[in-house]
């Protein structure tokens, strides 16, 4: 892992991909012992979760099915502070065991305004799942029930999250270069 440049902006390495991959396998086996013969439904949310996602539906060896929701409320390196749904959950979870799957929550609005859209339609349980936490930037309480791991509020990217469209592709974590 080396210096990369992403559009007009530096990353620095973060995490390396055998370090997300151990996590990733940590956080399978945690959610098998917990959901064994409850037959979950995954909702990953598109686009950064696609990856880890993936990763974690190959682990797991429990009976479980998996959908996908696209929220957005990133631009650049910076929420927006408006989610827009562009992609319906079309699955219905009334007394489903549902997990969502997250690559980061930040100040956490995306999820305060997913989550009681969930609770609406009656799952017999609804937990989340995130690679990434930034503690620090959270502004909005979200009940995290499995974390792979809690980061500095500083942008990142790759494995999934993208700076302005680029970056998903790069196996590891970056994270941007200090300013100055």
């Amino acid at each position: 892992m080396s210096l990369i440049t992403v559009h007009d902006k530096q990353f620095i390495p973060y995490l390396p991909e055998d370090l997300i991959r151990e996590k990733v396998k940590e956080l399978a086996a945690a959610l098998d012992q917990d959901y064994q013969g409850k037959r979950p439904l995954f909702i990953a949310i598109l686009n950064g979760s696609f990856m880890f996602a993936a990763d974690l539906f190959k682990e797991l060896q429990i009976e479980a099915e998996i959908c996908f929701i696209k929220l957005a409320s990133y631009k650049g390196t910076k929420s927006t502070g408006h989610v827009i749904t562009a992609i319906g959950l079309d699955t219905d979870i009334t007394d489903r065991h549902v997990v969502i799957l997250e690559d980061i929550i930040d100040t956490g609005k995306t999820m305060h305004e997913f989550l009681p859209q969930l609770q609406n339609q009656q799952p017999a349980s609804l937990k989340v799942a995130v690679l990434l936490h930034k503690p620090d930037a959270t502004r909005f309480t979200i009940p995290i029930d499995y974390c792979c791991f809690s980061i500095p509020n500083k942008f990142v990217l790759g494995y999934g999250l993208d700076y302005d469209g680029l970056g998903r592709n790069i196996r590891e974590i970056y994270q941007l270069k200090d300013e100055g």
